[in-house]
């Protein structure tokens, strides 16, 4: 299984702050529960990734 292997799998994300000052990606898929917990800089440098991975698919896609 690799990045561009498709799964026919639902499954919810929540994102959102912990009360110890974390942030916590939360995901939900057939029964299971997955919490990460990311430093808020360690989450910056995913949010910066996943934007950097929208532009690519974004000119792949045209």
């Amino acid at each position: 299984m690799g990045i561009n292997t498709e799964r026919d799998i639902e499954a919810n994300l929540q994102i959102g702050p912990t009360d110890s000052g974390m942030v916590r990606l939360f995901v939900e898929a057939e029964g299971m529960e997955i919490p990460m917990d990311f430093s808020p800089e360690e989450a910056e440098e995913i949010a910066a990734e996943i934007v950097a991975a929208a532009k690519a698919a974004t000119l792949r896609a045209s």
